[in-house]
């Protein structure tokens, strides 16, 4: 996983936990002068415990209305559900809007994912696709190799058009 990511230019870090990972997106966001900050797919308990550290820091933690923050999106941290290996695909179950806003709105994208979550190609993941695809609840599944990058007719290399400019996938052992 970790050098098929690093080949579509993901950084690769390995952590320990949630609260790393936090620390991680924090200081990524003041080191590219971010002002804001957007927490989507945890706990509220948890996320809200993360705010103190934000406000010292200067900067705005996100966790909800993303559709009227947009300006502020500078980085975003998620969890992944899958990653896939011999691509260095993260899989994240997107059906909330917020998460969406925050994996595409974001300059830079820091996702979590655990260790055990990843699986060596996609046709491993096939039976956990089909039971979230067919669950009741609306569901909205994102694949994202690297960061987002586009090339005109001319062959010019775009990177952030229509998603982050940068990924982070933090391994959690």
């Amino acid at each position: 996983m970790q050098h098929r990511a690093q080949a579509v230019q993901a950084v690769v870090r390995r952590i320990s936990d949630r609260q790393a990972a936090f620390r991680y997106a924090l200081d990524l966001t003041l080191a590219r002068g971010g002002r804001g900050m957007a927490v989507a797919g945890f706990e509220g308990g948890w996320v809200e415990a993360r705010r103190p550290a934000c406000t010292a820091a200067g900067i705005e933690l996100l966790d909800t209305a993303f559709r009227d923050h947009a300006e502020n999106l500078h980085t975003a941290l998620t969890p992944a559900d899958w990653g896939i290996a011999d691509t260095g695909t993260l899989v994240i179950d997107s059906a909330s809007e917020d998460l969406r806003l925050a994996t595409m709105l974001a300059e830079v994208h820091v996702a979590l994912l655990p260790v055990s979550k990843i699986r060596p190609d996609a046709a491993s993941l096939e039976t956990l696709l089909d039971t979230a695809l067919k669950s009741a609840a609306p569901s909205y599944l994102a694949f994202i190799t690297g960061a987002s990058r586009t090339a005109d007719i001319e062959r010019v290399l775009a990177i952030g058009v229509h998603g982050p400019r940068e990924l982070h996938i933090l391994l959690m052992e």
